[in-house]
């Protein structure tokens, strides 16, 4: 078989395997996310061989989406980590058979120390199954393994669920931008996910003048910020822009005796410190402008970005 038909073929047997899955969330299904929800405690995941690979990345995903979690391996659990679950937690196991022997010890301790199990298998009538709480017993589907050994539509079908109960939880909590935001500071998701209050020029630095000067003044200053603009403020409030292309414009002997509101361009735009970096930067692109002044809600600048600040926090 070629390669293409091969992978065709897995994506099928997982497609496959994927739309059993429209059974399978049922009120059993909903009892187990509410028994997350009301804990107030940690979710424990745990599994061996590839459902254990996959319960990491559920632990990870519920972590960084509102529900704290971690996970244990049951061999190491059996070796002292049960120590590191509290009476609160929940334990969710793993097994597509729910006959896997290294979860006894971690079943047992649940039942002993009445911490809730949800166990996640294939076979309703596994040791694991009847040892749960909320059996979640996945539909039996094809392997996309030729030879029906390795797992892989199973491996699909758990992550699945594990996605749907995260994105449940997060739902439930609602868990906004600004919570994921504070879980992922680093990385390409915290610089998307950065707001103009993390990165803009405050105090001294926000390129501002008085109505009243003279444009001579407004020139030096330009030059001083290094932003290619200066704001115009009167009374405290932003009422307008000079910028280069504004000095282009009025260029002529007479125009550093003018004074600055007879060269500006009133109302410029502003923006709330609030908004997220990538949309600043979407909105200077479509305005066609070199920067952005942030103002409070009396219209009183609190701060300044210039499209390179914000190129920069994304580049990185």
């Amino acid at each position: 078989m070629k390669i293409i038909e091969t992978a065709l073929q897995v994506l099928n047997d997982e497609i496959d395997g994927i739309n059993l899955l429209k059974e399978f969330f049922d009120s059993n299904f909903e009892e187990a996310v509410n028994i997350i929800f009301k804990s107030k405690g940690k979710v424990i995941v745990t599994g061996v061989g590839k459902s254990g690979h996959i319960g990491r990345k559920i632990s990870a995903t519920l972590s960084s989406t509102g529900t704290p979690s971690f996970f244990i391996h049951p061999t190491e659990a059996s070796h002292g980590d049960m120590g590191m679950i509290e009476k609160n937690d929940v334990i969710f196991a793993i097994s597509w058979s729910g006959e896997t022997t290294e979860l006894g010890d971690i079943v047992r301790f649940a039942h002993e120390n009445n911490n809730k199990l949800i166990g996640l298998s294939s076979n309703k009538n596994s040791h694991l199954a009847k040892s749960s709480n909320i059996a979640l017993n996945l539909p039996n589907a094809k392997e996309a393994c030729p030879n029906g050994l390795a797992p892989t539509t199973s491996t699909t079908m758990q992550l699945i669920v594990g996605d749907a109960i995260a994105i449940s939880l997060l739902n439930m909590r609602d868990f906004d931008k600004d919570n994921f935001r504070s879980l992922h500071p680093g990385g390409r998701l915290g610089a998307i996910l950065a707001k103009v209050r993390d990165i803009m020029h405050v105090g001294e630095e926000i390129p501002i003048l008085k109505k009243g000067y003279k444009m001579s003044e407004a020139i030096i200053k330009i030059s001083e910020k290094g932003f290619g603009c200066i704001g115009i403020t009167s009374d405290d409030k932003l009422i307008g822009i000079i910028t280069d292309g504004d000095l282009r414009r009025h260029m002529g002997p007479e125009m550093l005796e003018k004074n600055v509101e007879e060269i500006m361009t009133k109302d410029p735009l502003s923006i709330s410190e609030e908004l997220l970096v990538s949309e600043a930067l979407k909105l200077i692109n479509n305005q066609s402008v070199q920067g952005l002044f942030i103002t409070n809600k009396n219209q009183t600048p609190i701060g300044f970005v210039h499209f390179h600040d914000l190129i920069k926090v994304l580049k990185d």
